[in-house]
């Protein structure tokens, strides 16, 4: 109903006061928290009945997930130009340009639902991932807005936080608006809400106010970029992040076709399924800051890849609606603390003056990786099914328990060499 969305919207518009009443937030952060799940939905709309419309739409069952591949190719694509336009023109700018690229995504993809035409839906779901690169420099731009370092891990997990938002904003639009306009197989009016909703987000953005860098910090010795990524810290933080983000991927993307398409359970338990895991990624920020002071980042690195493996176990023990929910729920709880970790740590890998590289780098191969990981769900899916999904993803949670013993292992100080040359 209607009514859902606008109650999820007077929500995060109080959590924003809220917010920035007991923590004292800069007035840009809390535009970002609202802004953020506004267009931020548009992932969630394509992962939930992405796959499900193109199903409809294509010749080859198989490539239902291109989109959502598309969408992340997108993303990875476009993260060195939006770093760069944000270098040169302001993230400002920057964010308006990508706000404006998923707004004609939005118009696009609800033109290819009405025509049924799969070709151009493929090419609003990369128009969306180009615009969702400059989304996901959000967080560098909050990064940016604070005022003081120690208080990165906070701000991230706010900012997160309002990814809650998101996770029911996403399929509500999508069920809520879906007939809103005739069409064969429905979803158009979705994406038209769906461009009210950024177009929203964007209004929002014009207040926001570039933050201001000190110039003493931007004009030191740049290190070369093979310096800065092969410290012990920056791997560390890739690591984290990108098998953190790939897993997640590979394993939602994979979750609607494996419920509804194959095993048959209705849309309203898949979506069910999928707005839990997106609320999963996001809620646990709220204990984050906590977490993080009693653990540190070395302990919430381990826990999100203990959390990982009962995933692995859940997802083999049965295809019921409620192992595929337990899995999902998990999965979004280890994400989160996968990712805060890496991001929290990224910045002690690089200076002032090399922040831009830096952030488009990880970027390009965190979203990379994740684009592989989305293509890969489709086609092992179809061709050896869920149980194969789910045990090809072993290796690599082995991989980030090594990672994670690493960082524990090692003190602080013996992972960062910021000095101008090796």
């Amino acid at each position: 109903m209607l009514i859902y969305i606008l109650i999820t919207l007077a929500l995060l518009l109080a959590t924003s006061l809220l917010l920035t009443k007991i923590f004292s937030l800069p007035r840009n952060i809390s535009l970002l928290f609202i802004a953020q799940p506004l267009v931020g939905c548009s992932a969630p709309i394509i992962v939930f009945i992405g796959g499900i419309l193109s199903s409809q739409m294509a010749s080859d069952p198989s490539m239902a997930t291109l989109p959502i591949t598309l969408m992340i190719l997108g993303v990875a694509s476009a993260s060195i130009p939006a770093a760069m336009l944000a270098k040169k023109k302001g993230r400002k700018f920057a964010i308006l340009s990508g706000l404006s690229c998923s707004l004609t995504a939005a118009f696009l993809a609800a033109y290819a639902a009405y025509q049924l035409n799969f070709a151009l839906f493929a090419l609003a779901s990369l128009l969306f991932g180009i615009g969702g690169a400059f989304t996901h420099q959000l967080r560098f731009a909050a990064i940016e807005s604070s005022t003081n370092s120690a208080d990165i891990p906070k701000v991230l997990s706010i900012l997160m936080l309002s990814g809650v938002f998101a996770a029911f904003l996403g399929p509500e639009t999508a069920v809520v608006a879906k007939e809103w306009i005739t069409s064969p197989h429905g979803y158009v009016g979705s994406f038209i809400l769906l461009a009210l909703l950024i177009f929203s987000a964007m209004l929002l953005i014009i207040f926001f106010k570039n933050p201001t860098i000190n110039h003493e910090e931007t004009i030191g010795e740049a290190r070369p970029l093979n310096t800065i990524i092969s410290q012990p810290i920056f791997i560390i933080s890739i690591c984290s992040a990108t098998i953190g983000y790939a897993l997640m991927s590979y394993l939602m993307t994979a979750t609607p076709l494996s419920m509804h398409h194959m095993q048959g359970h209705s849309l309203h338990d898949t979506k069910w399924v999928i707005q839990s895991h997106i609320a999963a990624m996001y809620i646990p920020s709220l204990f984050a800051p906590w977490l993080i002071k009693k653990f540190a980042l070395k302990g919430i690195l381990l826990l999100g890849t203990m959390i990982y493996s009962v995933v692995a176990i859940v997802a083999l023990s049965g295809q019921h609606v409620m192992h595929y929910w337990w899995a999902l729920m998990l999965l979004g709880v280890g994400w989160n603390f996968l990712f805060l970790t890496g991001t929290s740590l990224l910045p002690q890998s690089y200076q002032s003056s090399e922040r831009h590289k830096v952030q488009a780098t990880n970027d390009f191969i965190l979203f990379g990786f994740q684009a592989l990981a989305s293509l890969m769900a489709g086609w092992v899916l179809f061709n050896a099914g869920w149980q194969w999904v789910v045990l090809s993803s072993l290796p690599f949670i082995i991989i980030l328990y090594f990672v994670a013993g690493y960082y524990c292992l090692n003190k602080s100080e013996k992972l960062i060499n910021k000095s101008p040359h090796n």
